[in-house]
């Protein structure tokens, strides 16, 4: 049996994620799966953002899960940088962004603090799912693609794939974010995640 296929059968199995927060450094998780770029097995598209300023994180240890709210549009990461940028913003708050055909866009670069969840922005890493999640359903295609980001994720910084590491917006701060519908699927979605 392979590394992947024991991962994955530890992982089903219920038994835990085998790389304990800490054990491999992201870059030896990076070279251990034979990355050619930044996430392993993880397509993303380029969108090369102009940011203000920005700041390095030095901790990763969790994500968290967003959506658009307030509108179901298929919005972009170019779109959603410049709602920021007019709030005053360096740019886009979020990392990634997952659009309603799956497509995984790049928002801030994965090494530098987020302007995403008050307070938690220093040890996580913002993912949005595109859409108002308070009256609309995730596309099939998204939350396979978010599974897959969720996964790529964990490996890279070397965290376990589980709720305690992959959180909602709302279980940080008085939000809706990520919108009803979606929280009620984030268990399912990690779980899938882990299973891969």
């Amino acid at each position: 049996m392979n590394r992947r296929d024991f991962l994955k059968n530890t992982i089903c199995m219920g038994a835990g994620l085998a790389l304990a927060p800490g054990l491999m450094h992201h870059k030896a998780v990076e070279a251990a799966w034979g990355a050619g770029n930044d996430l392993p097995g993880v397509s993303i598209r380029e969108t090369y953002l102009q940011f203000s300023s920005l700041q390095t994180r030095t901790t990763t240890d969790g994500v968290v899960i967003h959506h658009i709210g307030g509108t179901n549009r298929d919005v972009s990461a170019e779109e959603v940088h410049e709602w920021h940028k007019n709030n005053g913003w360096a740019g886009i708050g979020y990392h990634f962004l997952i659009r309603k055909d799956g497509t995984i866009e790049r928002g801030r670069p994965m090494n530098m603090l987020g302007a995403h969840c008050y307070q938690q922005n220093w040890h996580t890493v913002g993912v949005n799912i595109v859409g108002n999640f308070m009256e609309a359903h995730p596309t099939s295609a998204q939350m396979e693609s978010a599974a897959k980001l969720l996964r790529a994720l964990s490996r890279y910084y070397g965290f376990p794939i589980n709720r305690s590491h992959i959180k909602g917006h709302r279980e940080y701060n008085s939000t809706d974010c990520p919108g009803d519908i979606l929280y009620r699927m984030l268990d399912n979605l990690v779980y899938n995640a882990a299973c891969l």
